[in-house]
């Protein structure tokens, strides 16, 4: 059998096996270093953190009315005036999607007679006219154009009401 070697096939490997066998040393610097390392005193844990005691305080004002909550007369008016949803309407079936899962995709028609083309998140595509409902916010439609949907949502004011706020779903959002 004839090795040729000036073809470089076989230097090459050769080359790299020579190498890592030279890195295989004792590795007595190295054990030298790690057990240097043990032996050094460590650096001294810094000490605990003062804990400050509070001084107690007793409120005396248990009769008055919490800070934090509305007031009664603020409750009364907010709550019985105002929009309020309609509970006992039917829902419509794109009131069980949020509004920013519905898609407008265009619009059928013209002039009174336009509606608008809304797509679901499960792609099904769904007609849209003045007065319907949408969202999950009692979103009711006052506008169909073409290239947009205007709703009025009902959202919770935080003290017992409702308010009104607009939004709207331009064709193309997303």
């Amino acid at each position: 059998m004839k090795v040729s070697f000036a073809r470089g096939g076989l230097v090459l490997p050769l080359f790299g096996i020579v190498v890592s066998l030279a890195g295989c040393g004792s590795g007595s610097d190295l054990h030298e270093w790690v057990d240097a390392q043990k032996h050094k005193p460590g650096e001294p844990i810094p000490a605990l953190p003062v804990i400050r005691t509070f001084e107690t305080f007793a409120y005396q004002d248990q009769n008055a009315r919490d800070p934090f909550s509305p007031s009664t007369a603020e409750v009364d008016t907010s709550a019985t005036s105002g929009p309020r949803p309609d509970e006992n309407r039917p829902k419509e079936p794109l009131e069980m999607y949020s509004l920013d899962t519905l898609r407008m995709v265009g619009t059928i028609g013209a002039g009174a007679s336009l509606e608008a083309l809304v797509k679901d998140p499960g792609g099904v595509i769904h007609k849209i006219h003045r007065n319907e409902y949408m969202g999950q916010a009692y979103g009711r439609v006052t506008t169909v154009s073409e290239d947009r949907i205007d709703l009025v949502e009902l959202v919770p004011n935080g003290t017992g009401g409702w308010m009104e706020r607009p939004a709207s779903i331009s064709v193309g959002d997303k």
